[in-house]
């Protein structure tokens, strides 16, 4: 993208500043935000809420399971669940609201959201699952393999946007999902 992806400007901020709003806006209590490439670039935006802090990846060229097990070991112990979001993820706040509702209504170890028959982002995961996201690795599945391993106890919870399969990974990618969302 030839910056960090988290400083991309999205609606009138950075990316990242628009997902910190959109966790909090969809009742989000802690947020963890894992920085890694460029981390002192990227931190001086991760404010705004005593319910909100970073963790710096030293290991994240090892891949995203290690920033996922960063978030996850930084995690208040007292916390029911995480939902796993990345920056290059951008979700509305009401879908991230319908998707945890969703998740605390059904009781389920973990809670996905699909479109049309596909699963996206972000997932759900009960707490007593935290010793199997700290056990991913980039040499399995990541966090599909705990999926793969509770596939019983997975809810799926249909999205009616295809926004919760955006993932911004290249220049094009950023150019279409900034048309799948309305102006500020």
């Amino acid at each position: 993208m030839g910056q960090p992806k988290a400083l991309l400007p999205w609606r009138g901020q950075t990316l990242l500043e628009w997902q910190i709003s959109s966790l909090a806006w969809a009742g989000v209590g802690e947020t963890v935000v894992v920085l890694g490439h460029l981390a002192e670039r990227v931190a001086p935006y991760v404010r705004g809420s005593p319910l909100l802090r970073s963790v710096v990846n030293h290991q994240y060229r090892k891949g995203k399971t290690t920033s996922i097990k960063a978030g996850v070991s930084n995690i208040d112990p007292s916390a029911e669940g995480v939902l796993i979001l990345g920056v290059d993820q951008p979700r509305p706040w009401e879908m991230l609201s319908q998707i945890i509702q969703a998740h605390l209504r059904k009781g389920t170890p973990i809670t996905v959201p699909t479109y049309e028959g596909r699963r996206g982002h972000p997932p759900i995961f009960i707490s007593a699952l935290f010793p199997a996201l700290m056990a991913i690795s980039e040499k399995t599945l990541g966090l599909r393999q705990v999926m793969v391993d509770h596939g019983t106890e997975v809810n799926e919870v249909e999205a009616d946007s295809a926004v919760v399969l955006l993932d911004l990974n290249s220049p094009r990618d950023y150019e279409e999902a900034r048309k799948l969302f309305p102006a500020p």
